[in-house]
């Protein structure tokens, strides 16, 4: 019998340690680190897609069971949504911040970053709670994303004029949220038997949020038409290894 909580905790507790990505920073040439945040950008930006349509909403599909999937989909419309709103408030405050105090901004970014990794944290558990093989692919998306979001963070620390050590001590503080959200989540879903079917539609529209708004606009401003195309392959590159995660599955059955 697979145990949730332990594979909850394993892989949010290594999702923590996304958050020392950032001593990348620390060794690697600005014009590297540059490109190689843009080739994770876009290998995330294919698996969030990939999670989202190929796993998550087939397997939300089956879990409600009803021939009516109209609900479904508004949970699905309900986490994209939720995310424009979190990410809007927090941007319309990061603007409105930055004009007086990069501290202010710096600040934001850690409490926002902390609200949203505990989410993912909720969605993980909620995941687990459905089977491990849906819990590892949400896993693994969120992971792909986290790496380049964490490298953006420390940078973002460190230019509010945090000393590097404390700011990778911060960013991890923020980081480690997504343990709490995961324990979170596996008490709910033991009080909420239905919690894990509106989890993983949710999961979907924030993972389809993520990648549509955030990610593809950030390959899509390289105006070199070779780049482009080079992170278009990772794009796909993204989606086929969720496509081969399912279809790897369905051959252990």
């Amino acid at each position: 019998m697979v145990d949730p909580l332990a594979w909850t905790v394993a892989t949010t507790v290594l999702i923590s340690l996304t958050a020392w990505i950032g001593v990348l920073t620390l060794f690697l040439r600005e014009e590297l680190l540059d490109q190689l945040l843009l080739v994770l950008v876009a290998l995330a930006a294919g698996s969030l897609i990939g999670g989202a349509f190929l796993h998550l909403l087939p397997r939300a599909v089956a879990e409600a069971g009803a021939a009516d999937t109209v609900p479904l989909f508004l949970v699905v419309i309900a986490g994209f949504c939720a995310f424009y709103v979190l990410e809007q408030f927090i941007q319309w405050h990061h603007h409105h911040a930055a004009v007086h105090d990069r501290d202010a901004v710096s600040s934001l970014v850690l409490v926002s970053d902390a609200i949203h990794n505990f989410i993912d944290g909720l969605v993980i558990a909620g995941s687990f709670l459905v089977g491990p093989s849906v819990g590892i692919v949400t896993t693994v998306a969120i992971a792909l994303h986290e790496i380049p979001q964490e490298i953006g963070d420390f940078g973002v620390l460190v230019y509010g004029g945090f000393e590097k050590r404390r700011a990778l001590v911060l960013n991890y503080l923020t980081q480690a949220t997504v343990i709490l959200g995961g324990l979170v989540g596996i008490l709910l879903g033991d009080a909420f038997a239905g919690l894990p079917t509106i989890l993983l539609p949710f999961a979907a529209g924030n993972f389809i949020y993520i990648a549509s708004s955030d990610l593809i606009p950030e390959i899509k401003a390289d105006e070199n038409p070779w780049r482009s195309l080079a992170y278009f392959a990772v794009f796909l590159l993204g989606i086929l290894l969720m496509l081969g995660i399912r279809l790897f599955r369905g051959v252990l059955g």
